[in-house]
């Protein structure tokens, strides 16, 4: 079930990058965050008053962790995006993953636990399979002067997967989704509009502001199922199938913006959909019998 959860935010989120990149003919990125973030709090705040989720907390400060952490990586990755190639960009955000499986292998490898962690080194190997692929599909490339924007964009895969982490602790602890993703989207809201008072306020134009609704639907919906799929199995295959969403996003760039796939670029996408089976069924066979919040 866990699979099911992250290809469909997977689906959700590369469904939302297309109106991103209609959304920008006339909107800066920090009003994007402003406006994804916006309708995020109330579409989310609906859906909580409709399934009778109070918003109220315990954690307040592991919210804000989670906020300074995501909030963060996505500035970043939105600094690299206007500086790097796009495919360049993209890659360096999606060693979320990998970033993760390090984590991960050395949280237990500090506490001393060597079985669990020879446990996880076929997940971990399944994650740089995935990223392999990855970057077979993107082809990066960057030049000396692109050096800082490089380690920014660098700093935003290490944060996404820090706040992936956080995620999953939060899940836990026992906070639902909804309320998760709530918070997330008052801090993106809150980190948008404080942008927009320095950059400046662009019109409403169409068909360009028609985006904005749907983006801040598709992303609530998207961090809502990658959410659940990060609380409630492991975070290593949650972490491996989140590079799903490239496949959806090049086949979308194929279809609507008429963008070829490379021959290696297949074998990319085939590598990323064999390593997220194989994830899963490591995840499966290794551990059958654990609650699936655990990690």
């Amino acid at each position: 079930m866990q699979a099911a959860w992250m290809i469909v935010s997977a689906f959700f989120f590369a469904s939302m990058a297309v109106g991103i990149k209609y959304a920008s003919e006339q909107f800066s990125p920090l009003e994007i965050v402003f406006y994804r973030g916006i309708v995020g709090v109330f579409f989310v705040a609906w859906l909580a008053r409709s399934r009778g989720v109070p918003l109220a907390t315990r954690v307040p400060m592991m919210h804000v962790w989670r906020n300074v952490v995501g909030v963060a990586a996505l500035v970043c990755w939105f600094y690299a995006l206007g500086v790097l190639p796009l495919a360049t960009a993209m890659t360096l955000n999606y060693m979320s993953g990998v970033w993760v499986g390090v984590f991960l292998i050395g949280g237990v490898l500090a506490m001393g636990k060597l079985a669990d962690a020879r446990r996880q080194g076929p997940l971990v190997l399944t994650v740089l399979a995935s990223f392999a692929g990855v970057v077979m599909m993107l082809h990066p490339t960057i030049e000396q002067n692109q050096l800082f924007a490089g380690l920014i964009g660098l700093l935003s895969g290490l944060l996404s997967g820090l706040a992936y982490m956080q995620v999953a602790a939060l899940g836990r602890v026992g906070e639902p989704e909804t309320r998760t993703v709530f918070y997330f989207s008052v801090g993106a809201t809150l980190v948008g509009g404080a942008g927009m008072l320095l950059t400046g306020v662009h019109g409403w134009t169409w068909p360009s502001a028609a985006w904005l609704l749907p983006i801040g639907v598709l992303a609530a919906i998207g961090q809502l199922t990658m959410t659940r799929a990060y609380t409630r199995g492991s975070t290593m295959v949650a972490a491996n199938l989140q590079y799903s969403g490239i496949v959806f996003a090049s086949l979308y760039g194929l279809l609507l913006f008429h963008a070829p796939i490379a021959p290696i670029g297949w074998v990319g996408m085939a590598l990323i959909v064999v390593s997220g089976i194989a994830a899963s069924f490591l995840r499966e066979r290794a551990m059958p019998r654990r609650p699936p919040e655990e990690i």
